[in-house]
């Protein structure tokens, strides 16, 4: 009795051991073989393993064909993945015992230039009638960038525990900024002479200089706001620099209504067809 008591605390051991390896994720250069070594033995002593075995396969198969399809219809990848759970059900079941599972979340990714760390916790009440998941911690780290809109809602996003607001608003806002980007740079290539951009294509404004009138510059300020709800939007402005001899010809108030007449043209033809009508009626020889 004592031998066959002996083999069992041996076996009890393996298959803790096991579960545990099956359960939490290898950190980064850890070594696998052992965990692949010791699952393969499962799958030799238990025949009937290898027909779960490839239903996994194809499951998994299925689940990184619709990872790749959400990863290209909103830009966000996912690098690396962990979870660990915690079981804090009461050691004394009764009746009205309700299970508590809380889930520890890790994930590395970027949209776009974005890059991004998030860890976050969920607590998991399960009773006779229903199932309620909740998000009780909220941590996002994101590497530093040229966007400094974004520091101050990831914040907004980390008090309110709101993490899908958080990868929707950030889809919409890389997708601003890239074209913000691209309309800037579209228009330093067709008017290099007239079209500054001081700190590249990725700033936030757009100088526009007369090359025949020195001391008239024009300066497009484009902002990408997100509101509390998390929606996404263009914030354009005009700021002006004219000349103080010019200032005192102006009579009709041309420069001071200059920012409002934007606004105004703005909504009539949008930001391209402004952006280019305002570089013309500044720059172009014939309007000069």
């Amino acid at each position: 009795m004592d031998a066959k008591q002996a083999e069992v605390r041996v076996l009890e051991a393996e298959i803790a051991a096991l579960k545990r390896a099956v359960e939490e994720l290898p950190s980064p250069g850890e070594d696998t073989a052992r965990v692949q070594k010791s699952l393969q033995e499962i799958y030799q002593s238990h025949p009937e393993g290898w027909v779960s075995s490839k239903d996994l396969r194809s499951n998994l198969g299925h689940l990184e064909s619709e990872l790749l399809f959400l990863s290209t219809l909103t830009d966000i990848n996912i690098r690396n993945y962990s979870k660990k759970t915690e079981d804090l059900t009461s050691t004394e079941m009764t009746e009205k015992s309700v299970k508590k599972v809380l889930q520890r979340h890790r994930l590395s990714g970027n949209c776009h230039m974005i890059t991004f760390q998030v860890e976050f916790q969920t607590l998991e009440v399960q009773n006779k009638e229903n199932l309620s998941s909740v998000i009780t911690d909220l941590n996002i780290i994101t590497e530093p960038t040229v966007y400094s809109e974004l520091s101050e809602f990831v914040s907004r996003a980390q008090e309110r525990r709101d993490l899908l607001m958080f990868f929707q608003s950030l889809h919409s806002f890389v997708k601003w900024c890239e074209y913000r980007k691209r309309t800037f740079k579209h228009f330093k290539e067709k008017y290099p002479e007239a079209v500054l951009l001081s700190e590249g294509a990725s700033s936030s404004y757009m100088g526009i200089r007369s090359p025949s009138q020195p001391g008239f510059e024009l300066v497009i300020v484009w902002k990408i706001e997100i509101e509390e709800g998390g929606k996404v939007f263009p914030k354009l402005d005009l700021l002006t620099k004219v000349p103080q001899q010019a200032l005192e010809l102006d009579r009709n108030g041309v420069v001071e209504t200059a920012p409002l007449s934007f606004r105004t043209l703005l909504g009539v033809l949008g930001i391209e067809a402004a952006l280019e009508s305002l570089i013309r009626s500044l720059c172009t020889e014939e309007n000069n």
